[in-house]
């Protein structure tokens, strides 16, 4: 009532509180007294719950990274081996062509000759050290005289058996 009348002066009115409305309640939750025992405080099941989940979802998340971390290192690991090998290939091929290259070389008749020359002292042949060879044409192949029978399989049915021997 002291809402409608008029006042008058300088200083505000005091408002009285309005015990009609009530602020509409969250979720309860239970909120740590600091005058009671920490022994004293209840933590709901539900509270429980929640960070036990929380917690388990942590630690999944941590073992997940770890895992991801690892498995990084086993690539990293294997990529260094591979990397290691194609080098130690390059050098296998490069020195396989070296040694081509040199044999190649001592493929060369010049190179033969000198060889021989230097090494086992060969000289080359003349003409009094060559021996010239008639052979006849005539052809060393005989022909056969005999006739070659080539047995078939003995597993062959009885009526061709005596139709080969009509024959």
């Amino acid at each position: 009532m002291a809402r409608a009348r008029y006042e008058t002066g300088t200083s505000p009115r005091k408002l009285e509180p309005d015990y009609r409305r009530q602020p509409k309640k969250k979720k309860s939750r239970l909120r740590v007294v600091e005058d009671l025992p920490r022994q004293e405080v209840k933590i709901s099941k539900e509270q429980k719950r929640k960070q036990r989940n929380l917690t388990l979802v942590v630690i999944g998340i941590f073992l997940l990274l770890v895992t991801i971390s690892y498995r990084n290192s086993q690539i990293n690991e294997k990529f260094s081996e591979v990397q290691n090998l194609k080098e130690q290939l390059a050098s296998i091929e490069k020195e396989n062509e070296q040694l081509e290259v040199s044999i190649e070389n001592s493929l060369n008749a010049n190179n033969i000759e000198k060889l021989a020359k230097e090494q086992l002292g060969m000289q080359k042949l003349t003409n009094k050290q060559t021996v010239n060879v008639v052979l006849p044409k005539k052809d060393y192949v005989e022909p056969a005289r005999q006739k070659v029978v080539i047995e078939k399989n003995q597993e062959e049915n009885w009526f061709q058996k005596l139709l080969d021997k009509l024959k």
